[in-house]
């Protein structure tokens, strides 16, 4: 029987660069949080690409959450990003875009870019409480289902995100 701390408890994990061998209890995750999940052959050649790092967040000996992304001139673009269900509102979450947020500098990247599903309500939620903005919707972007996303950004420098909140569709429509 496994000992799963009770909700809303901070749970501290460590964070590591992902390595083959994490791909079985990755994939778990995967299968577990998203109703299309990447096959493990979309994971070998994301990270495949040069600009492309996998991060694990682990438990003792368990993965319990992961992060996919690329690197980019200007921005981190997260591809991918799931928390064990059952450490879901642990913290993992928020430590895992805290490491992220750790790579962010204002003399080259500043802001971390995702776009999350327009019915994925936990990850919008999620995302808006650890610094996330949205700042668009991208029409039919999930080639799988059709769906529109949202396009969300974290940015280093809290006025850029002050900027964006004031330009969004609804604050046009009303005239502010």
């Amino acid at each position: 029987m496994s000992t799963v701390p009770t909700p809303l408890t901070q749970t501290r994990v460590h964070i590591r660069w992902m390595i083959r061998r994490d791909m079985p209890e990755v994939l778990a995750i995967e299968h577990a949080s998203f109703e299309y999940p990447w096959c493990e052959e979309e994971f070998l050649r994301i990270l495949r690409q040069r600009n492309c790092i996998g991060m694990v967040a682990e438990l003792g000996e368990r993965i319990v959450g992961f992060m996919i992304y690329e690197l980019h001139r200007n921005k981190i673009h997260v591809l991918d990003f799931a928390v064990h269900p059952e450490l879901r509102r642990h913290g993992v979450g928020r430590q895992m875009v805290s490491k992220l947020a750790g790579k962010l500098s204002s003399q080259r990247r500043n802001r971390i870019a995702l776009f999350v599903r327009e019915t994925n309500l936990p990850a919008q939620f999620f995302f808006r409480v650890v610094g996330f903005r949205a700042t668009e919707v991208v029409r039919e972007h999930y080639q799988d289902t059709g769906e529109d996303a949202y396009s969300m950004f974290y940015h280093l420098d809290e006025s850029v995100l002050e900027e964006h909140a004031t330009m969004n569709r609804i604050a046009k429509q009303l005239g502010s």
